[in-house]
């Protein structure tokens, strides 16, 4: 265990037994590599094993968001979740504490039976468009203020608050000058279609989804919102990585829209401009890209 969390995970630890009713002493902690933004750790007194993601305390929003997210989902029945444990604030770090699963990639079966599952969760439905109340995707606020209309919330609830935060972090205005004149036309890509606000996971790429050892999908870290559910198909088509088997499931369970390629990029641009607000200039091009076929593309 790394000295300086000695106090802090002695905290976690008390928050674990007051929450399971059950003593948890004589512990040990083990960092778990992954994620980009938190530390993970697996935390066990040999008997019982937990999943706990720490960071400053400034994250403590994240993870409570974190956490309803999970509940939501899980409450949805349709796709495991790790089940919620606690979570909390010792001195300096805020702390999520998750049930423990032993994990593995999607193979086939897991990819598909992951993809029926996902259109399952899509067919759950809202009155708008929006959440409850904002969260996150990544480490970025995600503005989710409720709207009957989805092109107007996604331009003004998804584009323009990356655009704005773009142009702080050293994009060309003239870029963003494209992007918002994007946003302006997005309606153009909705003349004949009309989604429903579907319960997503927000943030649906290949590392939020893995399978346990008895090949049940998990899903995780999830940005959940009421939207249109091409935007998580998009976001899991973005980097990669599901089997094919979970493509092809989706699309068998609920056929996707013909336009759902020409809408494509557009979803997929609001990562990629939270990528270059989140990682650097690496996603800079590749959002160029994006911003000019579809403007391209809505100037027909």
């Amino acid at each position: 265990m790394t000295p300086e969390f000695d106090d802090e995970f002695g905290v976690m630890a008390a928050a674990i037994a007051e929450r399971t009713g059950s003593p948890f002493t004589r512990y040990s902690a083990t960092p778990i590599r992954g994620g980009s933004i938190h530390r993970a750790w697996r935390l066990s007194d040999g008997r019982r094993h937990f999943f706990v993601k720490t960071s400053a305390v400034a994250a403590a929003p994240m993870f409570a968001a974190e956490a309803q997210g999970l509940k939501v989902l899980s409450d949805a029945g349709v796709v495991r979740t790790p089940t919620f444990i606690t979570a909390g604030q010792t001195g300096t770090q805020a702390f999520l504490v998750l049930e423990h699963l032993e994990l593995a990639n999607l193979d086939r079966q897991g990819g598909a039976q992951l993809g029926t599952s996902l259109a399952q969760l899509h067919r759950i439905t809202g009155d708008s468009f929006g959440w409850s109340q904002d969260n996150f995707i990544g480490a970025t606020p995600q503005q989710n203020a409720m709207h009957v209309s989805w092109p107007h919330f996604f331009g003004e609830r998804r584009l323009r608050p990356q655009l704005q935060l773009a142009l702080q972090n050293g994009m060309d205005k003239a870029l963003v000058a494209k992007g918002n004149a994007v946003i302006e036309r997005v309606g153009g890509l909705f003349i004949d279609y009309r989604p429903v606000p579907s319960l997503l996971h927000g943030d649906l790429w290949s590392g939020n989804a893995a399978q346990t050892s008895d090949g049940a999908p998990v899903i995780f870290d999830p940005a959940c919102y009421f939207g249109d559910r091409e935007s998580d198909f998009a976001m899991a088509e973005l980097f990669g990585g599901f089997p094919t088997s979970f493509h092809a499931a989706y699309r068998t369970a609920w056929p996707l829209d013909p336009g759902y390629e020409t809408r494509k990029p557009l979803y997929n641009l609001y990562h990629i401009l939270n990528h270059f607000n989140l990682f650097g200039d690496a996603y800079l091009g590749q959002a160029q890209r994006m911003i000019q076929g579809l403007l391209a593309l809505l100037k027909r």
